[in-house]
This record gives C-alpha cells, structure tokens and sequence, in this order.
C-alpha cells in the first residue's frame, strides 16, 4: 500500500452542466483534502463535464502517485456505473502504457457504508426549508428561436449500449461539442440521449442525421474522428459506419 503521501483520491460525480455542480464537488474535494488522510484529493464527471476520469487519471499519473482510489459519489450505485468505472480504468491503462504507473482501485459505494445511516439522520435532523415557489408562467413572453442546426447527433442509452460505455462518449461528445463550438461551426450540430437505437450487438451506437448514418462500437477516438471527419467534413466515416442490410451485422 501506498503511502499517504503518495495516494490521490478521485471523487467521482455523474456529471456537471453548471458551474454550481463543479464548485461544490471543489469543496467536497478540499473538505477531504483538510482531513490529511490523502495525499491529494481532486473530482472527475463520468459523463458531462470536466475534467473526465481519463485526465485525472493521466495527471495524477504525471504527478507521481504511487495508488489512486476512486470514490464513487452515486446513490444508487447503479450495476452498469460500476462497469464503467471499471471499462474506463481498463482503458485508460490500455491507452497510456505506463511503465510505473499508479495502481487504481475503487472505494465501495456511499450507500453500502455503515456511515450512510449517520448521514441520513443527520439530514433529517436538519433544518428543512420549503419548496421555492413556482414562477407563474415559466415560458419566455418574448418566444423562443428555432434551432438553425442541420446536424443531429444521437446516442443510445439502451442497456447493451450503457454497458458498453455510453455514457463516456456522451460526456466526451458533449465536451467537444463545447470546446469546438460545434453548436455554431459549419452547419452546427445539436446532441442527444436515445433511448435503443436498434442494432444493440454493435454497442456503443450512436447516428448522425440528416445521413441517419449508424456508427459501432464507438469509443472517445472514434468519436474525435467522427466530428472531424463526418460533422465538420461532411464524409461518412466509413470504418465505424454500418449500412441498413436485410442481414444481420456483427461488429467490426
């Protein structure tokens, strides 16, 4: 085992679309952190937001860390989160060969501690407050534009597609999306969850419209090709795309 000082700790949220979402994971991180019980403590998001998993880890890998512990913070853990993190833990280390690179384990889930039935008296001997109220019309009087955006891009949420990592090419999307300005650049592109796709053997699925093209077994660098090659392009990436057939397709 690791010495304190060599260990980083991961809190590890589903996702964050404000900035409110990143502060309080910041303060969780620094209230571990004051405790001294870890070397250094830092959050990642498994699905939008950053950083993502994948760079904390590579970072706390530069940083020298001999073990890093992911702390999944989910109630209820759900089974196909679980493989996630794990697919994730797997992959990266598959992605960056690193000669003496951290171990990585995961802590047990907030919900299957002892000190859970602590927290929730404590939460329910706190001081409640009432519901905010509601505005009385909560629709915009001046109206609302029409998106201009020609590109759609969907994502399976099916089970197959989840366990196969969906979740971490939505965040990955989503976080190009931002960082590229695909919203605005070319003929803009506007992204979604599905529910099934269809074709749940070629999970992770997703399809990009107008094409209404299918893409297999996607995983982040495959994602990074198709916004280059099919959303910026305009070129169907054809070594992760699959055509209607009347057979049925096995992944590639």
């Amino acid at each position: 085992m690791a010495s304190t000082e060599k260990t980083a700790a991961v809190l590890l949220a589903r996702s964050s679309v404000t900035g409110a979402a990143s502060r309080e994971m910041e303060e969780l991180a620094a209230s571990l952190q004051a405790t001294g019980e870890v070397g250094h403590v830092t959050h990642a998001f498994s699905e939008q937001g950053t950083p993502s998993l994948r760079e904390v880890l590579t970072a706390l890998a530069g940083e020298g860390f001999e073990e890093v512990r992911i702390l999944p913070c989910l109630l209820p853990m759900e089974p196909g989160f679980r493989v996630w993190i794990d697919r994730s833990i797997n992959r990266w280390r598959a992605e960056e060969p690193l000669q003496h690179g951290p171990s990585v384990r995961v802590a047990q889930p907030p919900g299957s501690l002892g000190a859970m039935q602590a927290l929730l008296r404590d939460m329910l001997a706190s001081e409640p407050c009432e519901p905010a109220p509601t505005p009385a019309s909560a629709l915009p009087s001046a109206g609302s534009l029409i998106p201009s955006q020609k590109r759609r891009v969907l994502v399976c949420q099916g089970g197959p597609c989840n366990n196969a990592g969906a979740a971490v090419i939505w965040g990955h999307l989503r976080n190009e999306q931002k960082r590229l300005n695909l919203r605005t650049t070319g003929d803009g592109v506007m992204t979604a969850k599905s529910t099934c796709l269809g074709p749940c053997n070629l999970a992770p699925v997703l399809q990009v419209f107008p094409e209404g093209t299918y893409y297999g077994g996607v995983d982040e660098a495959g994602i990074d090709r198709i916004i280059e090659e099919h959303l910026l392009g305009g070129r169907v990436l054809r070594e992760l795309a699959y055509d209607p057939l009347p057979v049925k397709q096995a992944l590639r």
